[in-house]
C-alpha cells in the first residue's frame, strides 16, 4: 500500500533512461515511471540507436509522455551525460531500460527530500524480478554506512536519487571510461564532497535479472577491475584494508538479519513488471 501524504511543494524530479535494444522490457519501465503520477516530473529517454522493437514500443505511449532523444552514444555513461545535459529538475535519478520503479516511489522520495532539506542523496530497498516481472528476491538494507560504501557499492542503483545542486556539470557527471561502476564513482565523489546520505527503509525499485543484460563474466573481469581502481583512488589512506573488510562484514551480517526478518513477513510473491508496480 502507498501511504497518503501531503504532496504540496514537492521538488521537481528528472529521470533519465538510457536505452539500447531493450524492446522486451522498456514498456514496463516507462509504465512504472508514468504511473507514479508525480506532479513535477521530467522523464528523458536517451536511445543510442535501437534496432529492435524499442522505438515502436515507445511510440505507442501518448504524445508528450516523455522526452525521447535518438542519437549514437559512446556507451551507457555517455548516454546518461547526454540525457542529464537536458535535465531541469531539482532531484536527479536514472532508471535502466529493463528495471522499474515501484508504486509510490517518487512521491515517497519527493516528500523525503522536501521534509529533509539537509539530505543530499537517498536510496531505498530493492525488489529483484525475473524476465516476466515476478519477484525472485529482495535487498533489504540495514541503513546507510559511509565507511562500507567506500569499499563496496551496495546501493541499489534503481532506488538512487540525488540533488542537482551536487553536480556542477550535469552533462559530465558520469565517467564515460567506466562500463559498470559509473554510479559508484558518482557516489564516491559525493562522499568526498561531504554530501549527506539517507536510506529510506522501503522497497522503491525493481532490478530485473534476464539473459540479455550485461554478462556475469563481464562483471567479474571488467567490473571488478573498475571497482578496484575506484577503491584505491577514494579509500586509500583513509583507513586500513582490514578495517574496510571488517566494516563490510558487520554490514553484511546486519543485511542478512534484516532480510531474514523481512522474509518472515512475506506471505507471497507478486509479479509486478507488466502493469502498475506495487511496493
Amino acid at each position: 500500500m502507498v501511504e497518503a501524504g501531503n504532496d504540496e511543494e514537492l521538488p521537481a524530479i528528472t529521470i533519465v533512461t538510457p536505452s539500447l535494444n531493450q524492446g522486451a522490457y522498456i514498456g514496463a519501465t516507462v509504465t512504472s515511471v508514468l504511473s507514479q503520477e508525480y506532479p513535477a516530473l521530467q522523464y528523458i529517454i536517451q536511445d543510442g540507436g535501437s534496432n529492435d522493437a524499442t522505438l515502436d514500443v515507445l511510440r505507442a505511449f501518448p504524445a508528450n509522455s516523455f522526452e525521447l532523444f535518438c542519437e549514437k552514444d559512446a556507451g551507457q555513461a555517455d548516454a546518461l551525460n547526454r540525457g542529464f545535459a537536458r535535465a531541469n529538475g531539482a532531484i536527479y535519478a536514472y532508471l535502466n531500460a529493463d528495471d522499474i520503479l515501484l508504486e509510490g516511489a517518487l512521491k515517497t522520495v519527493g516528500r523525503f527530500f522536501r521534509d529533509h532539506p539537509e539530505v543530499d542523496v537517498v536510496y531505498g530497498n530493492r525488489l529483484v524480478i525475473d524476465e516476466g516481472g515476478c519477484e525472485v528476491g529482495r535487498w533489504v538494507l540495514p541503513g546507510h554506512a559511509a565507511s562500507v560504501l567506500r569499499h563496496v557499492d551496495y546501493v541499489p542503483q534503481e532506488t538512487l536519487f540525488w540533488r542537482a545542486t551536487l553536480v556542477s556539470t550535469p552533462a559530465g557527471q558520469f565517467d564515460a571510461k567506466l562500463q559498470f561502476a559509473m554510479d559508484w564513482a558518482l557516489l564516491l565523489r559525493f562522499l568526498d564532497q561531504g554530501a549527506r546520505f539517507a536510506h529510506i527503509p522501503r522497497l522503491l525499485g525493481g532490478f530485473r535479472v534476464h539473459a540479455d543484460q550485461k554478462t556475469q563474466a563481464q562483471m567479474v573481469s571488467t567490473g571488478r577491475a573498475e571497482m578496484a581502481r575506484l577503491r584505491n583512488r577514494y579509500a586509500a589512506g583513509r583507513f586500513s584494508r582490514l578495517a574496510g573488510f571488517c566494516s563490510h562484514g558487520v554490514f553484511l551480517a546486519r543485511h542478512w538479519w534484516m532480510e531474514r526478518r523481512h522474509a518472515g513477513s512475506i506471505r507471497g510473491r507478486e509479479c509486478v513488471g507488466r502493469g502498475r508496480s506495487k511496493v
